[in-house]
């Protein structure tokens, strides 16, 4: 599948960042490491995504480097069997597709670095997250906080500005490469989405699903997932995250779809609900109901808004469709957040769950997720519609309109 990206991309991003940053200050980006699996296997590397904003370079450890009128990007020196069993970073390769002056190896590049940084007395970077995110239940990705030992360890005085707001302002308005990628992922995730609804009785297994998914990705030129899926069956759809999907589709009614596929690193995440047999009145006033506060959630959606103020107005909404339903009699936050725990909307791009500062008003060029969801987990019954949309001076487009309900 031919890329949208060129070397006019990554360098557009980089003179823009130095733009909204400016230049008196070196700007130093680390690349994400490689994370042990087990033994000496790696789980699959995906690369930092604000560095291959920046870069479009898919290698380890890597660090660009933007000072004054030069860039450079320092690559990791290999060992002989790195190159045998890896194969080689190839300079040429890397110099056209992120469009940088040099590239030079980590020794080389390091005492370049290592000269400025004893010299200055502050250097732009992105600040690492915490080690463990408590929230989440995981350990992050260490390659920026090792990328800011290094430089302190160079000049314990320098001071360290974060870039992470800078980025992130950046990401959030897509521009042309980025929506054309995004609506690639999509069209690839509506296609395979409708696939599986035709043939759904065919399966016997959530797994067999998540096997499908994936086979289509790669057939269609996607990179594979952009998250890793969730084939929910019956009580499992009401875990939100689930996705151990090896449950038996026996005896179930629905099946809760969320997925995407990835292409050039960036997302779709889209997500339905399809039944095995023919709805019941009950599943199908709850289904109606997730529908018409998707289609709530759209009339609110436009240039200016705030996405908390949209949420709350979704959230009384949702409220009323509750009280239609019999599970509330109050709209309160918490009694509605029982049935809705979670937000309705989301920025995707580079990450399914992007970069955003949700303070900031809705602007034309974002791309959001709209997905709302009812889970009654004493009737067994979850249903989530998800669908992505453009932000456009008029209002909105949905971008996976093709998606089979």
């Amino acid at each position: 599948m031919k890329s949208e990206f060129t070397s006019e991309f990554f360098r557009g991003n980089r003179m823009r960042l130095r733009t909204l940053y400016g230049r008196a200050t070196p700007i130093v980006v680390g690349a994400s490491g490689l994370l042990q699996r087990n033994g000496d296997n790696t789980y699959p590397f995906r690369q930092d995504s604000s560095f291959w904003y920046l870069t479009g370079i898919n290698v380890a450890g890597a660090v660009l480097v933007m000072d004054k009128d030069t860039e450079y990007i320092i690559v990791p020196d290999q060992q002989a069997h790195q190159t045998i069993f890896d194969g080689p970073i190839l300079e040429e390769v890397l110099l056209g597709r992120s469009g940088v002056d040099a590239i030079v190896g980590e020794q080389e590049g390091w005492r370049q670095l290592n000269k400025r940084l004893k010299r200055i007395k502050r250097v732009a970077t992105l600040i690492p997250p915490e080690p463990y995110l408590d929230f989440y239940g995981f350990y992050t990705n260490p390659g920026r906080a090792v990328l800011q030992e290094k430089i302190k360890t160079i000049n314990a005085q320098i001071e360290l500005h974060d870039l992470r707001g800078h980025v992130t302002a950046m990401r959030m308005v897509k521009q042309p490469q980025e929506l054309a990628t995004i609506k690639t992922a999509i069209k690839i995730t509506t296609d395979t989405l409708g696939y599986i609804k035709t043939h759904l009785r065919d399966y016997k297994s959530e797994y067999e699903i998540e096997a499908d998914l994936i086979q289509a990705y790669l057939r269609k030129g996607a990179k594979g997932h952009a998250f890793h899926p969730i084939v929910a069956a019956g009580k499992n759809a009401c875990t939100i995250h689930y996705n151990i999907n090896n449950d038996s589709l026996s005896g179930a009614r629905f099946v809760l779809l969320d997925t995407g596929a990835e292409v050039d690193e960036y997302a779709a995440d889209l997500g339905s609900t399809y039944w095995l047999t023919e709805r019941n009145k009950r599943e199908t006033a709850v289904y109606e109901a997730v529908i018409a506060v998707q289609g709530f959630a759209y009339s609110l959606l436009k240039p200016g808004v705030l996405i908390k103020e949209y949420e709350t107005q979704i959230e009384h909404y949702m409220g009323e469709k509750l009280c239609e339903l019999g599970l509330i009699t109050e709209i309160e936050r918490e009694t509605v957040r029982k049935y809705f725990p979670h937000a309705t909307s989301h920025h995707v791009g580079l990450d399914a769950h992007d970069a955003a500062d949700y303070q900031r008003p809705l602007e034309p060029g974002m791309v959001l997720a709209v997905e709302p969801g009812i889970y009654i987990p004493e009737e067994s019954i979850g249903v989530r519609i998800e669908n992505n949309v453009l932000i456009t001076r008029e209002g909105i487009e949905i971008l996976s309109q093709d998606l089979v309900q």
